[in-house]
């Protein structure tokens, strides 16, 4: 295995643990253990399912790990085909980092306001349900901050794999849409919310999702082509009389 490969490979994998442990904490959890919007039956479903909570926090933390190393070893496979790009392909993934590790406290703060620490016995039940609810309701607010960093930087990678050639280079197309759907699911539901019950946001960030996860299989199983080296100066013979 070539040098370049491997090291797709290893981006493959880092990138296959985003996906997997982000679909955990952003989707399924939630999807089981916030499906109500009443403080009650919040309260009552998360205890009822506190290890798959807890569960979903730690996927979080190991989601965000790798993806603080995901762009460094992406810096390596990509920055020979643009120097700037793959500078600013590490700068808007890893800023986003720091902001995703203090997001997570909110949930954090949800198992301790449901835990058996003696000061909240006097907390009346509707003042707990509400503090739960403030906690997650700002968890999701910073999530969509997020998603500013997490559709920039798709940008600069996209157009690094589509001038690279390393992979198809339809991935880079899709991975470049996926930034434009972002971006346009972000400032949408910011400055229009209705914008949100529209039918069109439910597809527009579908390029970017297949882009994302097509990039992460093909690197983890296909590798990357090897890169073209060129051939050393050797100096012409000429022909003595």
């Amino acid at each position: 295995m070539n040098i370049t490969s491997k090291t797709a490979r290893i981006s493959g994998l880092l990138y296959l643990i985003v996906v997997l442990c982000g679909i955990l904490s952003l989707a399924y959890v939630p999807s089981v253990t916030e499906s109500s919007k009443d403080g009650a039956t919040l309260v009552a479903t998360i205890r009822s399912h506190e290890s798959l909570f807890r569960l979903g926090v730690a996927a979080g933390l190991i989601c965000y790990t790798a993806f603080l190393l995901l762009p460094l070893v992406l810096y390596r496979l990509l920055a020979p085909f643009g120097q700037n790009a793959a500078i600013a392909m590490v700068a808007l993934a890893t800023a986003s980092v720091p902001i995703a590790f203090a997001n997570m406290a909110y949930r954090i703060n949800v198992l301790s306001l449901l835990g058996d620490e003696p000061g909240l016995a006097a907390l009346a039940p509707a003042a707990l349900e509400l503090q739960v609810l403030m906690a997650l309701e700002s968890y999701w607010n910073g999530i969509f901050i997020l998603k500013i960093f997490w559709g920039l930087w798709l940008l600069p990678f996209g157009w690094l794999l589509f001038r690279s050639r390393l992979i198809p280079r339809a991935f880079g197309v899709l991975l470049m849409a996926g930034c434009v759907g972002y971006l346009v699911t972000f400032f949408g539901r910011l400055l229009m919310p209705e914008c949100a019950e529209l039918s069109f946001t439910r597809y527009i960030s579908l390029p970017g999702s297949i882009g994302e996860i097509g990039t992460c299989l093909w690197l983890l199983i296909m590798g990357a082509r090897e890169r073209p080296i060129a051939a050393p100066f050797t100096p012409a013979t000429v022909d003595r009389p």
